[in-house]
């Protein structure tokens, strides 16, 4: 990869993995209502769910979900709706509360729920498998190209990672600004809940239109 190939590569990867979406919401939503370790470990979890993503666009697997709109439908729906089930989960009362009565979860629960986001989310399957190719050896052997795709796949993932973190922060920065202020207190569940909902609409409405 020349040097001008590799700047395109960072660049587009930037815009690409940074452009607000589910997995950016969720890391600023965990890390505004339940603090900045949260929202540390939800950046783990959504890139985690990466790796997973990366080992199946290596081995040629995800095209299966490019393939098949069934397979592109079903994972979208199912993102859909745990979306929907988290925004509702957020408006139930309970003993332990963080910011704005949102109920507080594990750390456990925290990383498991980002791994599953990211993992229902299908256009996280498609970028990995639409973008990393273009910057693979054309008419290479296919170990070769696995290789790369690994290897491109790891500096996604290093990037992803820098800018989820950032996320993370700057959503925390903002909470603390939010409960200085003392403003909105009451309505932060509601808010988080509409988020959710909406995000779940969107993307069930891109499937069923």
């Amino acid at each position: 990869m020349g040097i001008g190939q590799a700047f395109g590569f960072v660049g587009a990867t930037v815009v690409l993995v940074g452009m607000p979406g589910p997995n950016n919401i969720y890391i600023s939503l965990r890390s505004l209502t339940q603090g900045r370790r949260a929202g540390v470990v939800s950046a783990f979890a959504i890139e985690t769910g990466s790796i997973v993503y990366i080992l199946l666009a290596a081995l040629g697997l995800a095209a299966v979900v490019q393939a098949s709109p069934l397979v592109f439908t079903v994972i979208s729906l199912a993102g859909a709706g745990y979306l929907a089930y988290l925004g509702i989960r957020s408006l139930r009362p309970s003993g332990s509360a963080g910011v704005g009565g949102i109920q507080v979860t594990t750390l456990g629960r925290v990383f498991r729920e980002g791994v599953l986001v990211n993992l229902l989310n299908p256009k996280a399957a498609l970028f990995f498998l639409a973008f990393l190719p273009q910057f693979t050896s054309h008419g290479a052997g296919t170990v070769q190209v696995r290789n790369e795709m690994l290897l491109l796949g790891l500096a996604v993932l290093a990037i992803g990672l820098l800018l989820d973190l950032s996320y993370a922060l700057g959503a925390n920065a903002l909470a603390r600004r939010f409960r200085t202020a003392g403003r909105f207190h009451g309505l932060t569940k509601y808010v988080v809940a509409g988020i959710y909902l909406t995000i779940a609409a969107i993307a069930a409405a891109g499937v069923l239109v």
